[in-house]
């Protein structure tokens, strides 16, 4: 029987020129292990874990199986002023996971809900203590935290906020962490830990009174994998210390595994304030997110108030959801039965010499990479970003997904990959890269 023609007219699709879409449609129609299938049969390798989700790979039959039981079970409960008790088992066990102190758990549905949340927190939190004029957010130059008012203000990706910039809140900006002399660096760079004195120049400037807090991707992932140079954090955690400012990571994209410890916040050994994951807790099979607190910024809030009201002024129809909680739940066991922490911390290795194979083909710029994910920056093209696209279609033709962002290529496959599936990713990366045709774009 053959397929109807697909009417795409109605959705407008997120991230994407919707026209060109339209013109070159790229569908996935099925999903299991490291593989897509589009819905002519054709076979895709899944180099970007979806979009940094399926740590686990896709078609997990132990989630579907748990999101079934809860939907029969127990399909939605609200969480104001009421509670499902499988949203305090899923606390617990992360609190097992997380950072040391940090064990208090809000939950929202998306990466960008768990930064607004964030912002709101440490905001109430000041307020509790008496120093309501912390109200200034610092984040950094190729910052992503999302996409939500406060997730845009902290955004350092200058596309991300050009159109918005009329609603955005109070936030200024350090330097990025990336030069042209850390090229084709694996792991984390020597030098560059001086950059955090950005902070404290900032706190010169406004008043490091006047801080609320910093907000850093560990590892900034979605401009293209930059990681920190050596002692960086290490840096930022004492100057945030020393001006009572609270030390935000967003962990969105590298929670549960993706630098080889459960959080990048423990590989480094530098532990925040307040936490925001999303994407892997679920192994992306529903959407949820949650931000970890250390307890004294709950007890401070919830100490605060005094009248029967609640605490914090703020919350989702959909937080902590019990059939999200139900697929979170799943994905821990999975991780933990799997051992996939620390198969992703074995597999590194193995990865990274693949990526960094990679360096004398023609459109290759630059590499980086850490753990279980790497950029891929193309050499420069006649606009910015144009190329990314055009690579990142090519490579889908051949057989590939991964995310371009700009001009960098994010390639970070699932933890359950193996040695021979990367080789076959790393092989269509090398085709395609290695054009030189390309230059012209």
């Amino acid at each position: 029987m053959d397929q109807q023609p697909l009417n795409m007219d109605h959705h407008w699709l997120p991230f994407t020129n919707n026209k060109l879409f339209h013109a070159e449609p790229q569908l996935f129609a099925k999903a299991s292990g490291v593989r897509y299938w589009t819905p002519e049969g054709r076979e895709i390798l899944d180099g970007a874990s979806g979009l940094f989700c399926c740590a686990a790979g896709h078609g997990r039959r132990e989630i579907a199986e748990a999101v079934h039981a809860q939907l029969l079970e127990l399909d939605y409960s609200p969480h104001f002023q009421r509670a499902a008790p499988i949203s305090f088992e899923l606390a617990e066990r992360l609190s097992g996971i997380l950072p040391k102190g940090l064990d208090r758990v809000f939950f929202g549905s998306s990466g960008s809900e768990a930064v607004d949340t964030a912002m709101k927190i440490c905001l109430a939190y000041h307020r509790a203590k008496g120093e309501a004029q912390r109200t200034r957010f610092v984040s950094r130059a190729w910052g992503y935290h999302g996409v939500n008012l406060g997730g845009t203000s902290l955004a350092g990706m200058v596309g991300n906020r050009r159109e918005f910039s009329s609603v955005t809140c109070d936030v200024v900006h350090m330097r990025h962490t990336w030069s042209d002399e850390q090229r084709f660096t694996r792991g984390q760079p020597d030098d560059g830990a001086w950059l955090a004195d950005d902070l404290e120049e900032l706190c010169k400037t406004y008043g490091g009174e006047t801080i609320a807090a910093v907000f850093v991707e560990p590892i900034a992932g979605s401009i293209g994998t930059i990681v920190p140079p050596k002692g960086y954090l290490q840096r930022l955690r004492a100057i945030a210390d020393k001006h009572g400012i609270l030390l935000v990571f967003d962990e969105v994209i590298t929670g549960f595994g993706r630098t080889g410890a459960a959080f990048a916040s423990q590989e480094f050994g530098v532990t925040p304030d307040v936490l925001t994951m999303a994407k892997a807790l679920t192994n992306g099979a529903i959407p949820m997110s949650a931000v970890a607190v250390k307890t004294e910024i709950q007890q401070a809030v919830i100490d605060s108030i005094k009248a029967d009201r609640p605490e914090l002024m703020h919350g989702y129809t959909y937080s902590a959801h019990p059939v999200a909680c139900a697929a979170a739940l799943a994905s821990l066991n999975i991780y933990r039965d799997d051992g996939l922490f620390a198969r992703g911390q074995a597999m590194s290795d193995a990865f990274l010499d693949a990526v960094f194979s990679l360096r004398n083909l023609a459109q290759v710029h630059d590499l980086r990479g850490y753990g279980m994910i790497s950029g891929i920056q193309l050499t420069p093209g006649k606009t910015p970003g144009e190329k990314g696209s055009l690579v990142q279609r090519l490579l889908f033709k051949e057989g590939l997904h991964v995310k371009a962002t700009g001009d960098a290529l994010i390639f970070a496959p699932a933890l359950v990959t193996t040695e021979d599936e990367i080789g076959a990713m790393t092989d269509i990366l090398r085709k395609v890269l290695g054009r030189g045709e390309l230059m012209a774009a």
